[in-house]
């Protein structure tokens, strides 16, 4: 990537696992690249009702392990979620402060301190239908 000038890189931190993510996100910022974080398959794990993590828990070890951006689910088209837990997942990925608030799944205060945060993503379907009418 920086043999070519690529500004931005994407890896998928679930297929490629979490230990490679560090790595990669340690090489992108030391040369300057912007890592984009995919999640190819995660609703086979955090969309189970009887098992699985959840993307709130997904979310906040990405943050851990690092990365730019990442897919945040929207409230609108296939990655559709509810909205106050999808606002919640966007505050742990960007917020140094998260206050406790049940009603968008962040169940307890989390203070991130000087930890860098991740750019939320809105994809998945999102196109002009999904705009309000004026």
């Amino acid at each position: 990537a920086k043999e070519i000038n690529t500004p931005i890189i994407m890896h998928d931190f679930f297929t490629g696992g979490f230990t490679a993510n560090t790595t990669l996100a340690k090489w992108c910022r030391d040369n300057g690249v912007l890592l984009h974080i995919h999640r190819a398959m995660h609703a086979v794990v955090d969309r189970q009702k009887n098992h699985g993590i959840h993307f709130r828990v997904l979310a906040k070890c990405l943050r851990l392990s690092g990365g730019d951006h990442l897919h945040s689910g929207t409230v609108v088209g296939k990655l559709e979620g509810e909205r106050g837990i999808t606002m919640g997942f966007v505050d742990l990925m960007r917020e140094d402060y998260v206050e406790e608030d049940r009603s968008r799944g962040i169940f307890f205060t989390q203070d991130y301190a000087s930890m860098p945060g991740t750019m939320p993503v809105a994809s998945g379907g999102i196109h002009v239908w999904h705009m309000p009418r004026a």
